[in-house]
């Protein structure tokens, strides 16, 4: 698919290498190899479609002052492009670089060079965006490279909470912006169904089952404490009864966890798909213990010398990973640890091919990444090729009040309440809002405002107006390329285009830093400059050709937002 910013970057690209190259010919500069600049788009449109940092790089190397440097690749800029109307002092700070290339260069700072396009190119954007369509934005960036991406993986002993949801959101959105980018992706839930947290949950369960058969039993310190069990119970025996009263303990806790994991994990992937997460791999741990793969590693990991024994147990050197003390593997009573199934878990996607392998953890999870890279290092795998993004807590807050949550008590929010309470749009919207390491308050009374300040309501709100506008057209927009959009010169108009521009790069340029909130910027920047050209250009005008300019650009405008926002999963309302 198109992408014009980057076809313009790689022209950008192409001219600062040929001035530098020209430059070193000359004697003008002295460098061995080529820097490894950077061609960005600055931050404010005052500084330019692009600004390079080439001539801050070299400075060191050639023992010049950086502006100086930057002087020379400008006038080696305008020689190579043999304009007779450029300037041929080379110490000038501002100056065109050809019509056919940039509109100017600048001189900027300690020693930037703005590159200034002008809008010609922009006038090709519209068309190209109304053929693609649904493809707009989409690369072959990736270049099917293999990716897995494993989120939420819930414990199944209760509802998901918030830090789930914002777990799901993110991973969801990631999982959408990398395939957008041209990567082969699987989406993958890591099932928790063994070890302690089970056996606690058994305990739980029993508990319940007893009591409300009317035996005068304690309820384990460390079980479950959520009504959500008591429900699960009710349900188990409205089809059992007490048939499970009188027999072995074990067998007993056995049965009420293999069926109200059944009902746990069904719960949780309705409420996600309800979420619009629908996942490609449900993976159990307890497939782990079942098929030898959890001893295998550890034999390997022993064969390789990083396990010894101490006090009847099996502990892994991940001292040597950077921890502060060594990690136990197998425990003295012979069963191995979380960690241990954790190892034989990561190694087991390394072994289904996947190139990268990318987890969505929560904060509290820090200290184990250096251990599990550290691990796959030994195992041979590597560590770079395992990315781990550490999510920040999330606060509720009504009225001004922070809700308080606590899982173990059973007072938290579940994230099928939160979609009762503001929809699927807004939840979604709200959890990529900020950075995963940013902690985010999540405003209840703001997610449900219909108003401006609410940013997924005004970003639909845009596109709805955009539906409402292509509607009272007297025009069918069926031949995209049947106007003149050299016409679309307010400020406004070009601010616009400059915008649509850039969704393709902004696509790639999210997936490979692993950051979706850019998303939730892109669409809300979209929508505002939207908003002000609708305020300022009087789309339905009486001008026939400079109607059917406004309104292509509009059809575009609208192309984008919707593409945007399912890449968010959220929906595209046509009427608000």
């Amino acid at each position: 698919m198109s992408n014009m910013v980057a076809a313009k970057k790689e022209q950008v690209t192409f001219e600062i290498e040929k001035a530098l190259q020209q430059a070193k010919t000359k004697g003008q500069l002295d460098f061995r190899e080529m820097p490894n600049f950077a061609v960005e788009i600055p931050r404010e449109k005052a500084h330019g479609d692009f600004a390079t940092n080439a001539a801050l790089l070299l400075s060191k190397e050639t023992k010049m002052p950086p502006r100086q440097i930057a002087q020379i690749i400008l006038a080696n800029l305008e020689s190579s492009n043999n304009n007779s109307d450029s300037s041929s002092d080379s110490s000038s700070n501002s100056s065109a670089a050809g019509a056919d290339r940039f509109e100017k260069v600048e001189i900027a700072g300690p020693g930037f060079l703005n590159f200034y396009l002008g809008t010609g190119w922009l006038y090709k954007l519209v068309p190209q965006i109304i053929a693609e369509d649904k493809n707009f934005g989409k690369s072959s960036f990736g270049q099917g490279e293999k990716v897995q991406i494993e989120f939420v993986s819930a414990n199944p002993t209760g509802l998901l909470h918030m830090g789930n949801a914002r777990g799901a959101a993110l991973g969801d959105t990631l999982c959408n912006l990398l395939k957008a980018a041209g990567y082969e992706v699987s989406k993958e839930f890591y099932i928790n169904d063994a070890g302690n947290q089970i056996e606690n949950f058994g305990k739980s369960l029993e508990a319940r089952y007893l009591q409300l058969l009317g035996e005068n039993v304690d309820f384990p310190e460390e079980g479950y404490h959520g009504e959500d069990i008591i429900e699960t119970v009710k349900k188990i025996m409205a089809e059992v009864g007490d048939a499970y009263l009188k027999v072995e303990a074990s067998l007993r806790r056995e049965f009420l966890i293999q069926k109200a994991l059944q009902e746990k994990i069904s719960n949780i992937k309705n409420d996600l798909a309800r979420f619009g997460v629908e996942y490609d791999v449900w993976f159990s741990e307890q497939t782990l213990h079942d098929s030898g793969a959890i001893t295998k590693t550890i034999q390997e990991l022993q064969e390789k010398g990083y396990i010894y024994e101490k006090e009847g147990a099996l502990w892994l050197k991940t001292t040597q990973f950077g921890d502060e003390k060594d990690e136990v593997m197998v425990r003295s009573n012979g069963l191995p640890t979380y960690f241990a199934a954790d190892i034989a878990y990561h190694q087991n996607k390394f072994e289904r091919g996947f190139q990268k392998v990318i987890n969505i953890w929560g904060a509290d999870h820090h200290g184990h990444v250096a251990r599990m890279k550290g691990a796959m290092r030994a195992l041979g795998y590597d560590p770079e090729k395992l990315q781990v993004i550490l999510m920040q807590l999330v606060r509720l807050s009504q009225e001004g009040e922070i809700v308080r949550m606590s899982k173990r008590s059973g007072q938290y929010i579940t994230l099928a309440e939160l979609m009762d309470e503001v929809g699927r749009d807004a939840a979604r919207f709200f959890f990529v809002m900020r950075s995963p390491d940013s902690h985010l308050e999540f405003d209840l009374d703001l997610a449900k405002e219909e108003s401006a300040e609410n940013p997924v309501y005004y970003v639909q709100y845009a596109h709805a107006r955009i539906c409402s506008i292509l509607k009272a057209s007297p025009e069918k927009l069926t031949e995209s390329g049947a106007a003149d959009f050299t016409l679309l010169k307010e400020d406004a108009e070009i601010d616009l285009l400059r915008k649509l521009a850039d969704f393709p790069e902004e696509i790639i340029e999210a997936a490979v830093s692993y950051e979706p909130h850019r998303l939730t910027r892109y669409a809300h920047d979209l929508a505002s400059l939207f908003h002000s050209f609708y305020n300022s250009c009087r789309v339905l005008t009486d001008e026939e050709e400079l109607r059917k300019a406004r309104l292509l650009l509009v059809e575009a405008t609208r192309i984008t937002l919707r593409n945007v926002l399912l890449l968010l999963g959220v929906s595209t309302p046509e009427r608000m």
